[in-house]
């Protein structure tokens, strides 16, 4: 604590991400990075753009990197939102669309809903925006009901597949959800950063749900975690609120070499779609392996999978790995304290992986 801090410095609980080590003895399986490298146009694009337009500022609507998402995904420019990672852009949609405690007369709004086991950023942009939050308990097999949203609330946030259970909701559900919170004006985001591996995207809905809100993020499925690039897309007055709530923080979110590696990756698909392919194929191999060894594995949408080992802590088994040299997440919380999220790696770092829980058994 410092004297200089004000009071909402002092009172928010800041995320907390994965484990990034410094060296390269660990086989990285904590941060759901994908294992392959990205696309080989990714790389000249940026190498292309590493000249002297560095000295101008980069264009603060984005406007190339949105037409080539508006052609990929069949939508308008206009419901195109570009940020630098899907984070930035959940931090501006919480502040655009979810009411802080003291908008209404009485000082009291309705809350945001989201599950109990999710995405730990989003009680954390809730509390930065001062935004009233209900958690809504998963099933005891960790799915979403969709019917638990579908009550009085300032606005639904899911991810889907859900983190880190992996496990995703149906469209049907999704859109059933859509459809009752628009009934309330109430907007409606789902979070597709692992949609790419599973998981049935929202977006071709936009249209009918005006209060729907897809985020992406090129992260996962583009190999592109180290660039900080996301998109978000929506009906027009969604991506008008986020543009003003980005323009009262800063307007040039994505620099040039960002812009120019998000735009070669996007129009890569068939490159993306090949790798994306090899990393649910060892999803299920692995799947497999480990639920014949004893786990719990739930079953995933997503580019990891949620387990749990006969009989040991999570904690320990977390330890343990590491001491091998693997590094996995662990969440100490309630109801999920013994499950580890395990990143799905290369085929190598995978049987490596299964190997060493074979003598951690």
């Amino acid at each position: 604590m410092s004297e200089y801090w004000n009071r909402r410095t002092r009172n928010i609980s800041p995320y907390v991400p994965g484990e990034q080590p410094k060296d390269r003895k660990f086989i990285k399986l904590n941060t759901n990075e994908n294992p392959y490298p990205p696309s080989t146009k990714v790389i000249e694009a940026i190498q292309k753009a590493a000249n002297e337009s560095l000295r101008l500022y980069p264009d603060p609507e984005c406007t190339a990197l949105r037409e080539v998402i508006a052609n990929r995904y069949g939508v308008k420019i206009q419901q195109v939102f570009a940020g630098n990672g899907s984070d930035e852009i959940l931090a501006f949609a919480f502040g655009a669309f979810f009411e802080d405690s003291g908008a209404s007369c009485c000082g009291k709004a309705s809350p945001v809903l989201f599950p109990d086991i999710t995405y730990s950023f989003y009680p954390v942009y809730a509390g930065l925006w001062n935004i009233p939050y209900q958690t809504i308990p998963l099933r005891k097999d960790f799915t979403v009901n969709a019917e638990d949203y579908k009550i009085n609330s300032g606005g639904v946030i899911l991810p889907n597949p859900n983190a880190p259970t992996s496990i995703a909701l149906s469209l049907d559900d999704v859109l059933s959800i859509a459809g009752y919170q628009e009934k309330q004006k109430k907007v409606f985001i789902v979070d597709e950063a692992y949609a790419a591996f599973g998981a049935e995207s929202a977006v071709l809905y936009i249209e009918k749900y005006q209060n729907l809100l897809t985020v992406h993020t090129l992260s996962k499925s583009a190999s592109l975690a180290g660039l900080r690039a996301g998109f978000a897309i929506g009906s027009e007055k969604l991506i008008e609120g986020l543009c003003r709530v980005r323009d009262s923080f800063n307007s040039y979110t994505l620099d040039r070499l960002a812009l120019a590696g998000a735009q070669a990756a996007i129009k890569d698909a068939a490159y993306y779609d090949e790798i994306n392919k090899r990393v649910t194929a060892t999803r299920e191999r692995t799947a497999k392996e480990l639920t014949n060894l004893g786990f719990n594995v739930l079953p995933s949408s997503a580019n990891f999978l949620f387990i749990k080992a006969p009989g040991r802590r999570g904690e320990e088994i977390f330890a343990v790995l590491r001491e091998k040299g693997i590094l996995v997440r662990h969440f100490n919380k309630e109801r999920i304290a013994n499950y580890l999220r395990v990143s799905i790696g290369t085929d190598e770092e995978m049987n490596l992986f299964i190997n060493a829980c074979k003598e951690i058994l």
